[in-house]
């Protein structure tokens, strides 16, 4: 018991040791809290601080005497020691008392209230502030030159037109809840006398040949639904007013063509260019609607004088792509990717009864494309490789290939091999036998076209047509009748 006595004796020690060094602490902090609010008080509020006396740190924290909390701290331990002769002790683990501790006062606040007040920024530095977003917002903000030039490539309305899955406006009323059809792009019946609603849709739908007979149903778009937005067209003249003006005009040619027969035109009197596209008559072994022209014909084609360097898209099909790729290297080039044609029907669905194929129907088409010398001028990378577009008139490719190559090879000469008046396009010159005569325009171009063609005819006599079909071999086979999409 003497022991346990010893140790309670030593504990109460240590917990007045504590208690003092606990006051001397909150006596210094208090002197601190004095000493940084003192000066503030002063020049904030002169009067005030003349008039107010000087609080004693002996007012916050007596020392003389005891506190409440130390009192009835050692009047619990008297009681503990009186208690313990009681006790039967069994164990020497060291008792553990719960220290308590005088409240600090928060010095951190008047500090944390002097670094908000330098941290504020001052009226000079938030006049420069909005001169610097002023000036920021006007450069960053279009010229009314580029607000003319956005303005005159945006479509018509919107930027797309949505087809309704549920075709007509009949049907898509029967599928909604409230008996109203949706707002996007409709179909509209075309019901003739001969038209027999038993039979359905016709399989060639808007590429029918006998629309006139065809009892099958047929359907136009009804554009009644979509939303259009004529308001912000402007025309060239408007623009010239703004000073503005087409800023691509001086690099734009217009379209130019030349009606020849390719297998006896002259090509290097049109100079070089940087894109070749070609849509040959392959001989695929059918009935077609125009002339096609045999493999070594194909062969025998000076393509490779319309080229130093550049890129050629060559549309080919099924039995001609191999012969299309044996052609590309007779001309120089190195096939380095395909792209890919999807064809839809007019109801947006893909083609199942196409008119080409002996064995499947074809649903797509390839256009191969080749390499000639380097690449560093083009900006590759921009675009897909399948496009997913509407059947037309016969062999008339989709408009988007157009797109694709002006953006490898912006504002550049281009020319097309083996196309039609639909074809013709600004900075291209188009050659083909169903164009409407000769139209040139690049001087350089119609002098050396005068030279070799003086009286601007391309077009074969007809002892050059007996002989070139004397030349042509026989046609091998035919498979179904048909023509080529």
């Amino acid at each position: 018991m003497s022991n346990i006595r010893q140790r309670l004796k030593e504990r109460k020690a240590q917990i007045a040791q504590l208690v003092a060094s606990t006051v001397k602490s909150a006596e210094t902090a208090s002197g601190h809290l004095l000493a940084d609010v003192e000066p503030q008080a002063s020049s904030a509020h002169p009067t005030l601080a003349a008039t107010t006396e000087p609080t004693s740190v002996k007012h916050l924290v007596d020392d003389s005497k005891p506190s409440v909390k130390r009192q009835k701290l050692d009047d619990d331990l008297d009681a503990t020691a009186a208690d313990d002769d009681d006790l039967d002790w069994k164990s020497d683990e060291p008792i553990q008392e719960d220290v308590v501790s005088e409240p600090v006062e928060n010095k951190s606040e008047p500090k944390d209230s002097i670094e908000a007040l330098l941290s504020a920024p001052s009226a000079r530095e938030k006049e420069t502030r909005k001169v610097t977003n002023e000036i920021l917002d006007l450069l960053n903000k279009p010229t009314a030159k580029e607000l003319a030039l956005i303005d005159k490539f945006k479509s018509d309305g919107s930027s797309m037109h949505e087809f309704c899955p549920r075709g007509t406006k009949r049907d898509c009323a029967k599928a909604s809840p409230d008996n109203r059809y949706c707002e996007r792009l409709h179909f509209r019946k075309i019901v003739q006398k001969h038209t027999d609603h038993s039979l359905g849709d016709c399989s060639f739908l808007n590429t029918c040949f006998h629309m006139d007979t065809c009892k099958y149903i047929h359907y136009e778009v009804d554009y009644s639904t979509a939303t259009r937005n004529d308001d912000r067209k402007k025309t060239e003249s408007q623009i010239a007013l703004m000073g503005v003006g087409d800023s691509h005009q001086h690099q734009m040619l217009p379209p130019q063509w030349v009606q020849c027969d390719m297998r006896l035109f002259d090509l290097s009197v049109l100079g070089t260019f940087s894109v070749v596209m070609a849509d040959p008559p392959w001989d695929i072994h059918m009935e077609l609607p125009y002339g096609t022209m045999s493999d070594d014909e194909m062969r025998r084609l000076n393509v490779q004088c319309l080229q130093t360097e550049g890129l050629i898209f060559l549309w080919v099909t099924g039995r001609a792509m191999e012969l299309g790729r044996e052609c590309l290297r007779l001309w120089g080039y190195k096939q380095c990717d395909e792209i890919i044609w999807v064809k839809t029907n007019q109801l947006q669905r893909i083609i199942r009864t196409g008119r080409t194929g002996h064995w499947l129907n074809h649903g797509k088409e390839h256009c191969l494309v080749g390499i000639k010398g380097s690449l560093d001028k083009f900006h590759v990378g921009l675009d897909c490789d399948v496009i997913v577009a509407e059947v037309r008139a016969t062999s008339h490719k989709p408009d988007e290939i157009y797109g694709i190559i002006e953006r490898l090879s912006p504002g550049t000469r281009k020319i097309e091999l083996f196309g039609r008046q639909h074809n013709v396009q600004p900075n291209w010159i188009t050659l083909g036998n169903q164009l409407d005569g000769v139209r040139l325009v690049e001087p350089d171009i119609v002098a050396r076209f005068r030279d070799r063609y003086p009286d601007g005819n391309c077009m074969p006599k007809p002892e050059e047509i007996i002989l070139l079909k004397q030349k042509k071999p026989p046609q091998r086979g035919r498979g179904r009748g048909g023509r080529r999409f």
